[in-house]
């Protein structure tokens, strides 16, 4: 393994200056610069721990699911992948719009999975039926999901996604496939249990692209703003 320059060894190596700044700013976007370099690499030492799980448990469930192609299985999921990303989405039959976050990640999704499924096969499985599910796809305006009614509620629950009031609850799951077994990898396990005081709960890292965009702004995320489904109309959230 090779040893890594100090992070402050690196930030003398930097030459951006901005035109004006002052010495005051300077000194402290350096000091913060570094601890972006050690961020990156905390990153990597998580991204690197994960790969080397051990092999998890075999899944031995024949899970079928409605597609908008007609019914599938979870082997079916994986096309010519090795590997499967699903994504737990919050809309199930009794709820009468989906969840607005959920909605707002799959809508950076959407624009990402032609790249995404280059690597890993990826699919959006939720528990309201086939044809509500497609209806909500045209609305927002998505072209490139792949959503999958999850209609036995037998994935949901055994991943999670179901509360003890019957209400939906949202997940990320990877699944391997090797050697004619699918195995479980890994899923996102932050929740309110791990939440850290005055944060809501939420992975890391974080599979929204709005919160990484916000954490660069000095207003940050807020306090009480959410994504809504709408905007400029009352009761949109």
């Amino acid at each position: 393994m090779s040893t890594l320059i100090p992070a402050r060894e690196l930030v003398k190596r930097n030459t951006v200056r901005f035109p004006g700044e002052s010495s005051e700013y300077r000194a402290a976007r350096d000091a913060l610069l570094a601890e972006e370099i050690e961020l990156r690499r905390h990153i990597e030492r998580v991204a690197e721990m994960r790969r080397a799980l051990p092999p998890g448990r075999k899944i031995e469930k024949d899970y079928r699911f409605e597609g908008e192609n007609g019914p599938v299985s979870l082997a079916d999921l994986f096309g010519d992948k090795q590997s499967l990303v699903v994504y737990a989405y919050m809309f199930g039959p009794q709820r009468q719009r989906p969840c607005p976050m959920c909605t707002s990640l799959l809508s950076a999704w959407d624009g990402e999975a032609p790249d995404i499924e280059q690597r890993v096969a990826l699919a959006i499985v939720a528990r309201s039926p086939i044809e509500r599910l497609i209806a909500f796809k045209k609305e927002r305006g998505w072209r490139n999901l792949k959503l999958y009614s999850d209609t036995s509620d037998e994935f949901s629950r055994d991943h999670y996604s179901i509360e003890a009031d019957g209400s939906d609850n949202a997940g990320y799951h990877v699944f391997t496939r090797r050697d004619g077994s699918i195995r479980h990898f890994w899923s996102g396990e932050m929740g309110f249990e791990t939440a850290d005081p005055g944060q809501d709960p939420r992975g890391a890292p974080d599979l929204m692209p709005i919160w990484t965009i916000l954490d660069t702004i000095p207003e940050g995320r807020g306090v009480d703003w959410y994504p809504s489904l709408e905007y400029g109309s009352p009761g949109a959230r």
